[in-house]
């Protein structure tokens, strides 16, 4: 039978095992937190990546056949040009001047229509600007990912902890939480901070 030393031993030590197993499930709990957080932030990164990449391309489109439009009415204009030149009857000169002159107003409001903001220029800057905003949503969600990653090792890393017992593992659980935290609020506030730092670590 073991003695009132060993008994005490015994019980000073599950009830250190069982300290240490609470620290490590409040751990746990908060890491799985932050993972829902960063995992909902990245499907709306991602979302929005999307969207903004088929907004981007419906712009350019339109852009493109505002530009065919132009062409066909710039050709077709400097084609009855030439004809309007060689008539001599002032009423078909007149007719075609006016014909040629409709195309250009034309040409013109397609390259540059401010009042429905779908001219070609407003098109093209508009276009740019959702291709801008679809890149920092992947940064986004690139961000989100990696922070993801971190919270789930880290989530492992904690549950394997209670098993074996070895401290180290806790900590680096806890190391990797904090990353996970970083990433996360790059992706909030800074989504292309990760790529400076790598261009400014390799010399670029």
């Amino acid at each position: 039978m073991a003695g009132p030393h060993e008994n005490l031993e015994h019980a000073e030590h599950a009830e250190h095992a069982g300290h240490s197993n609470k620290k490590i499930a409040l751990l746990i709990s908060v890491l799985a937190l932050f993972l829902a957080f960063s995992e909902t932030l990245g499907k709306s990164a991602q979302t929005a990546a999307i969207t903004l990449n088929v907004t981007s391309n419906d712009l350019w489109a339109f852009f493109q056949a505002k530009t065919i439009r132009m062409t066909v009415l710039s050709t077709a204009a400097e084609q009855v040009q030439i004809e309007a030149d060689r008539t001599a009857d002032p009423d078909a000169k007149t007719r075609l001047t006016k014909a040629i002159d409709g195309w250009k107003k034309n040409v013109a409001r397609y390259n540059d229509e401010p009042d429905t903001n779908e001219g070609r220029k407003q098109l093209s800057a508009r276009a740019k600007a959702a291709e801008h905003q679809r890149d920092e949503a992947l940064a986004r969600y690139h961000n989100y990912e990696f922070a993801s990653a971190a919270f789930q090792i880290g989530i492992v890393l904690a549950s394997a902890e209670v098993i074996t017992g070895i401290a180290a593992l806790a900590w680096l659980s806890g190391a990797l939480g904090i990353a996970g935290l970083a990433f996360s609020a790059f992706g909030l506030w800074a989504p292309h901070a990760m790529d400076f730092l790598l261009h400014a670590g390799g010399g670029h």
